[in-house]
This record gives C-alpha cells, sequence and structure tokens, in this order.
C-alpha cells in the first residue's frame, strides 16, 4: 500500500471569502497540503501570502505596529543599561578630535575636572560618580574604593610628607617608592623589545627643535632652572590625534600593552625631555593607583630620578618603575655636549589594584567626568 497526499482543486481555492483571520488560517492549511518543490508551488505561495496581507484589517496592522515599536524601544533601552565598553586608545583619539587640540596638546577646558581642580566638594562629586557606577552595575568588589572616598579628606591628611597623592588616595595598597620589573613584566618587556623603534620616532621629532624653540606638539613645563619638554600622546586620559600620527609605532604600541591607563585623567604617555642644567622641582603625583613608568632613551651621565628620598638611575633601553605619589624630583647635570636626557613615560595600573576596581575607577575618573 503506497499512501499518496490527498490534493485539493484548484476550484476549492476559490471558495467564497471568508473573515480576514479564517481566511489566512486557511490559505495556510491549504498551501502546506498543497506544496510542490517546484517553480509553480513558490510563485502561488509568493502570490497567496500578498493576497493575505492585503485582506489583513487596520486593527491587525496597528497591533504588529505598536509591536515593532515596543520592541525597538525595549533594544534602545537595553542597549543603553549595558555595561559601558571603555574606550581603546584608539577611540579616545577619535574623541579628542572633536574636544580641540591646541599646539597638538590637549588642555582641560572643564572647571568640573577631578583632575585639575581642587574644592571642597570633591569627595561629594567622587561618591556620586561611585553611586552611578553601582546603580549600573554592581557593588562587589567597591569596597576599598567606598572606604577611600568615604574618608579621603582624612587619608590625604594624615599621610606622612614623604606620601602625599594630591587628588585621590585609594587605601590599603602596597607602598614603596619603586617597583620591581616584574611589576608589570609583560608591558616592561613589550616596551624593552620596542625601544628602537620609539627612540627612532622620537630622533625624528627632535629634529624639528633647530629650526624653532617650541615645534607644533611639544609643551614646556615650568622648572626652576633649564628647560623641561613633553611631547605627549596621552594626556590625562585623552589622546592627542596630532601627536598620535607622527609617532604611528608608538600609539600602536600602546594598544598592546595590558596595564596601560588610558580610559582615566590618570593615564598619561609621552616622551619627557630633559636639556643640561635642568631640575624639575619636587612635587607630588595626582594618585597612588598607578606605576610611573620611564622607558630611557637618552641618558647621559650626571641624570637621577630621586622618590621619596631614594635615588635612581636611568639606563637606555630599560623601565623604570615608581610611584609618583610620593615626593620625587628629577635633574640632569651632565655636560651641554652629551645633550639631553630623555625618557618615554608611561602610567601604568598599580598591580594589587584588582579588575573590578579599574573599571570603576575608570568610570568615577572619566575625562571630563
Amino acid at each position: 500500500m503506497v499512501w499518496v497526499p490527498l490534493r485539493t482543486t484548484r476550484t476549492d481555492r476559490r471558495a467564497p471569502l471568508r473573515a480576514p483571520t479564517t481566511r489566512c488560517t486557511t490559505m495556510s492549511l491549504e498551501w502546506l497540503m498543497d506544496w510542490s518543490w517546484s517553480l509553480d508551488g513558490l510563485r502561488d505561495f509568493i502570490a497567496t501570502g500578498i493576497q493575505s496581507f492585503r485582506d489583513c484589517d487596520a486593527t491587525a496592522l496597528a497591533a504588529v505596529a505598536c509591536l515593532l515599536v515596543l520592541f525597538v524601544w525595549y533594544c534602545y533601552h537595553v542597549g543603553r543599561e549595558q555595561p559601558r565598553a571603555y574606550a581603546t586608545v584608539n577611540a579616545l583619539m577619535q574623541s579628542a578630535e572633536a574636544n580641540g587640540v591646541q599646539n597638538g596638546y590637549v588642555y582641560c577646558h572643564s572647571s568640573e575636572c577631578v583632575r585639575c581642580t581642587h574644592h571642597d566638594g570633591l569627595n561629594q562629586k567622587l561618591y556620586h560618580n561611585l553611586q552611578e557606577y553601582a546603580k549600573r552595575y554592581s557593588w562587589s568588589g567597591m569596597g576599598r574604593i567606598h572606604k577611600g572616598i568615604r574618608e579621603q579628606g582624612r587619608y590625604l591628611n594624615s599621610r606622612p610628607s614623604i606620601q602625599k597623592p594630591e587628588v585621590f588616595f585609594l587605601p590599603d595598597l602596597p607602598t614603596m617608592p619603586y617597583f620591581s620589573r616584574d611589576a608589570q613584566k609583560h608591558d616592561v618587556e613589550l616596551l624593552e623589545r620596542n625601544f628602537q623603534t620609539i627612540l627612532c620616532e622620537f630622533e625624528t621629532l627632535y629634529k624639528a627643535f633647530s629650526n624653532c624653540s617650541l615645534p607644533q606638539g611639544w609643551k614646556m613645563n615650568s622648572t626652576p632652572s633649564g628647560e623641561w619638554f613633553t611631547f605627549y600622546l596621552v594626556n590625562q586620559g585623552m589622546c592627542v590625534p596630532r601627536n598620535c600620527r607622527r609617532c604611528p609605532r608608538t600609539y600602536r604600541l600602546l594598544g598592546s600593552l595590558r596595564t596601560c591607563i588610558g580610559n582615566n585623567v590618570f593615564g598619561n604617555a609621552c616622551i619627557s625631555v630633559l636639556s643640561p642644567g635642568t631640575v624639575i622641582a619636587e612635587h607630588y603625583g595626582p594618585t597612588n593607583i598607578r606605576i610611573r613608568c620611564h622607558l630611557g632613551l637618552k641618558t647621559p651621565s650626571n641624570c637621577e630620578l630621586v622618590v621619596g628620598g631614594e635615588p635612581q638611575c636611568w639606563a637606555e633601553g630599560r623601565c623604570l618603575l615608581f610611584d609618583d605619589s610620593f615626593l620625587h624630583t628629577a635633574f640632569h647635570e651632565g655636560p651641554p655636549e652629551e645633550g639631553p636626557r630623555v625618557v618615554f613615560m608611561v602610567d601604568l595600573w598599580h598591580p594589587n589594584v584588582a579588575a573590578a576596581e579599574r573599571q570603576a575607577l575608570d568610570f568615577i575618573f572619566a575625562p571630563g567626568r
């Protein structure tokens, strides 16, 4: 016995029209029974679908339109509440184009900037930012940051004079003026392997000093004596697009670093040049959540970095890691014929700041927040 599916005649499908809903259901059943893998079957299916759509009443169309609107609204709402995709160095570079640069150097224009402005409401502002972060994501892992913000005034005022971060102190971090290379081993080794690349791009930049006193993109810093120039690729969490384009290989290298601070106001990357006879006045950095890394590019004799009263010398092709929240200074007392002292400086995360804390600190201290 062979089973053969029943087929309806075409006269059956030309039966009098029923109500739109009944007709749609009937059409679907008839089509399923009448299906054949042929071009004629496909053509009949499309024609039937078009006719069924035409027969649907206005109420059904309105219901479908409302569902589509609700779906779009839901997607938009969910998208807004997703964890913030913190910008890469490349994304920050693009955003900086719209924020404006002067002489290739990003200047802060916000009176509310927590990095540059000291006022009585700073702690309240930071606590508000932390609450906003926790509301969007979670309080999990925020105990140390919450404690630090709640008692920030006491921490900063009671710190010994050897370590006094100017803006934010995160409690319970190991405290030492210098760190070993193993603290951020991957990034240290990566920077040292690319020593020649960074040096070549610096030498190309430095040739411009023979044509003018302060070439575009360079910034002169105040010092008691001598001259201190910096060429920023990232300044307070904001990329300097024009400068990055002039050092493309060094800029790409920043994206390969695992612990580079690129998304908050405590992150910087620059070439720092001290001319012979220069002394940098003693000062404190803004926070203890970072390690400042110096890769020696040119290191004449009689150049020293002193952090927390401990002197260290740079070496070409080697990284020196230190906590700049300690009182520190640098000087170049070498002879003029030996040329400037040059380092590539980049801020890395303190190794004891957890991943959840890094994400929260990026949110709390985001540029312009």
